[in-house]
């Protein structure tokens, strides 16, 4: 097929002016129970806000908190069935009667009360078995009312069992929306609103609706509605809806659908009400407390500044500054951490690094320098300590991470009987060695072997970054320099492998022609691996200008086809499927290859290939991997035989880019989420070999990821179309994932702050 055929939207134009993204809300979430917070009890039934007071109704009495203070029993201690704000006041029901403030305005005994409104005299009860209405709450409607909406302008509004009903004259009609084509008689509606544009909207498990005038939009999930099983609706002071459902909260802003589920969001899925206060903060009943998400106003650069911050107090291990996730002792509680290494110690510092480095080249920060040189020193550590000592590396061996050895032995977890496990259950060319964590030099450091081509990914990309944009001095250019050179002069003198401390190769930095082309236990590696080395060869040719690099290149790329093997550096069988790990080690190579290579009919493949690459990581919505495609593509054409192709990107990766970097959560708890049942997914298989077993995955209705506040995920290389992601809220990560593709488009002028 030729190759303009498979290009996709990745070739339809070239990236225009910075995109200037200034101030934007910040979601942050709370949670108020009675043991840190002073409720009168966790069982909240129902919440309502007016300005900067909000009621919370719970099983022992109500509750009221004024501008950021302290909560306080308002009245009795009754369990309240339901509250709402009338003006500046609260109406609520306790025992049957209706109370506005400390004053009773009335009673209703027709079993369980779902819901209540006022305005001026007019008050509205949902029970179940119907609606009291009035001063004199006279009842106007049988069988079970669960939500009620009144309007100063005398427009009232009742969702129940039977439908949705709005008062016309003195007669309460049932409406029957019609959108379009779509007619709807909705039943069990459980929401009704007016918002401060005068338009109502209901919720029910059929879908959400609003009418403006006489005309409706309908919305299910095929219009991005996440659920439907709904349990309330609140309307904002922007004209926003907040809809609460059994299983999270859902805000629509009239463009954009947020799905707030798990503990990253809540105190429990099960809303059982949600008000919004006079700024925009919703407020959620549930059974274990009050749920506050704010909307902090914000930019990327606090954002920034945030992440920083937070790495420098918790996330810098060792006196090298290694830049990792660290481990919670209590649940959801950043107080106290225990810092922890990874097998890719080097590859996440490696992109911190090169976060800190782009942002030296955007902004000439002296403290983004500062970082930047650390995680040099830290990254450079890692080819130092392996020399020498009992089980000495050879030369321009990097190790995986370090350990202190004044800590635990690591070589207990990692033991010689664990490798036989691993080869024998998961993997044949599993590596056994012991010790897998041998002792330095000075007897310090635990260093660890068996280092994979996904950390050399990481180093060459940072080395890359850093020789660029941040070694002013010559002195400086020459401390990467050598770095670059040993470990490249390594991978060569050992036959095109990284070869450990017994003398072979780590189980996944195998380069060598014979094992890529010929090897079909290699299949999957060829291209990847292809790519890969020759990125390292330019950056070590562009750093040296040693010709023996050149040579070496020129060695793979004519005799060996690697240049032609880049072209399948994506093994897929549709969307999601592969391995994203891959994705981001391919991502980081493309960039270099391309920054540094001279040669056109070089040049158009490897575009080429990379474009073909990018039309399948697009759907992703991932700054990283969409800044880097952006970079290496604007500008570059291929030509074959059917013509020339414009490879400079279009389409709406920017904004997508832009709108991950702005939801991109503050909060880095390993939460868990479930998006599963979600109605505006489409579940997909993503191998043709898939296991029963394999964890739920899909995509939204246009093939788009779900949005990244909508799942947890520590690095860029998490699989984006799992829905449903696991997490005991122990783990936190960095805001390394944040800080790189921010940095990374400032500097390319993909955006302005």
């Amino acid at each position: 097929m030729r190759l303009a055929c498979l290009l996709l939207t990745a070739v339809v134009g070239a990236w225009g002016a910075p995109l200037k993204v200034g101030e934007f809300a910040q979601e942050v979430r709370q949670v108020f129970t009675a043991a840190a917070s002073g409720l009168p009890s966790d069982d909240v039934r129902c919440v309502a806000a007016a300005g900067d007071r909000v009621w919370a109704g719970t099983a022992r009495g109500l509750a009221v908190r004024s501008a950021g203070g302290a909560w306080r029993l308002l009245g009795g201690s009754d369990a309240v069935d339901a509250c709402a704000a009338s003006g500046a006041d609260v109406v609520w029901v306790a025992g049957g009667r209706v109370m506005r403030g400390s004053t009773v305005a009335g009673q209703v005994s027709a079993g369980k009360v779902h819901a209540v409104a006022a305005v001026g005299n007019r008050v509205a009860v949902g029970t179940e078995s119907g609606l009291f209405f009035g001063p004199t709450l006279t009842r106007v409607m049988d069988g079970p009312v669960y939500a009620v909406a009144l309007r100063e302008s005398g427009e009232a509004a009742a969702g129940g069992a039977a439908g949705l009903f709005v008062l016309r004259g003195r007669e309460w009609v049932r409406e029957f929306p019609r959108d379009g084509g779509r007619s709807w008689a909705p039943v069990d509606v459980r929401g009704v609103g007016f918002d401060s544009k005068g338009r109502l909207w209901f919720f029910s498990p059929q879908g959400a609706g609003v009418r403006e005038g006489s005309t409706w939009r309908l919305f299910t999930g095929a219009e991005g509605l996440p659920y439907d099983d709904a349990t309330g609706l609140a309307v904002g002071p922007a004209g926003e809806v907040w809809l609460a459902t059994k299983r999270g909260a859902i805000r629509y802003d009239g463009q954009q659908w947020a799905y707030r589920q798990g503990l990253r969001w809540l105190p429990d899925d099960a809303v059982r009400g949600v008000a919004v206060d006079g700024s925009g903060g919703a407020w959620f009943a549930t059974s274990k407390g009050v749920g506050l998400i704010e909307r902090k106003p914000t930019r990327l650069a606090d954002k920034a500044r945030f992440y920083e911050d937070e790495i420098d107090k918790r996330h810098r291990r060792t006196e090298y500054e290694y830049v990792m996730t660290v481990r919670l002792t209590k649940p959801g509680d950043k107080s106290n951490w225990v810092q922890t290494d990874s097998d890719n110690d080097g590859l996440w510092t490696s992109m911190y690094g090169a976060g800190e480095c782009f942002a030296f080249g955007a902004t000439k920060d002296p403290v983004a320098k500062r970082r930047a040189v650390k995680a040099f020193e830290a990254l450079r550590f890692l080819s130092l300590v392996t020399q020498g000592g009992s089980h000495p590396a050879p030369a321009g061996f990097p190790a995986r991470a370090i350990l202190p050895t004044s800590g635990p032995d690591p070589n207990i977890g990692d033991s010689r009987a664990r490798d036989v496990r691993m080869q024998a259950s998961r993997d044949s060319l599993w590596k056994i060695m012991s010790p897998r964590w041998p002792k330095s030099a000075d007897g310090k450091w635990y260093w660890k072997t068996d280092t994979s081509s996904d950390e050399l990914d990481g180093h060459y990309f940072f080395y890359a970054a850093y020789y660029d944009l941040v070694a002013e001095t010559e002195r400086e250019k020459e401390e990467v320099r050598a770095v670059v050179r040993a470990i490249t002069d390594h991978i060569i003198t050992h036959n095109w492998a990284l070869v450990d401390w017994d003398g072979k190769p780590t189980r996944w930095a195998v380069f060598d022609p014979v094992s890529l082309n010929d090897d079909r236990m290699w299949w999957n590696g060829r291209g990847l691996n292809s790519l890969s080395i020759l990125s390292y060869l330019k950056v070590a040719e562009h750093m040296t200008g040693d010709p023996r690099y050149r040579e070496a290149y020129d060695k793979l790329v004519r005799e060996h086809k690697y240049a032609t093997n880049t072209l399948v550096a994506k093994v897929s069988t549709g969307a999601g499927s592969g391995n994203q790990s891959d994705d981001e080690m391919a991502l980081m190579s493309y960039y270099n290859l391309l920054k540094y290579e001279t040669d056109d009919d070089l040049r158009q493949k490897y575009a080429g290939s990379l474009a073909n690459y990018w039309a399948i990581e697009r759907l992703e919505k991932n700054p990283f991997f969409n800044f880097i495609g952006a970079a290496s593509l604007t500008g570059k054409t291929f030509t074959d035989a059917y013509g020339t192709n414009d490879l400079s990107p279009k389409g709406a990766w920017l904004e997508q880019s832009v709108d991950t970097l702005r939801r991109m959560p503050l909060d880095r708890i390993d939460w868990a989420h479930t998006n599963s049942h979600r109605k505006d997914i489409e579940r997909v298989r993503l191998h043709i070999w898939e296991d029963s077993d394999r964890p739920p995955s899909g995509h939204l209705h246009d093939g788009t990821v779900i949005p990244v506040d909508e799942r947890y995920f520590g690095f860029w290389n998490h699989n984006p179309y799992t829905l449903d992601t696991r997490g005991s809220g122990n783990s936190l990560g960095d805001g390394g994932v944040f800080l790189l593709p921010y940095y990374m488009g400032l500097y390319h002028r993909f955006i302005e702050d």
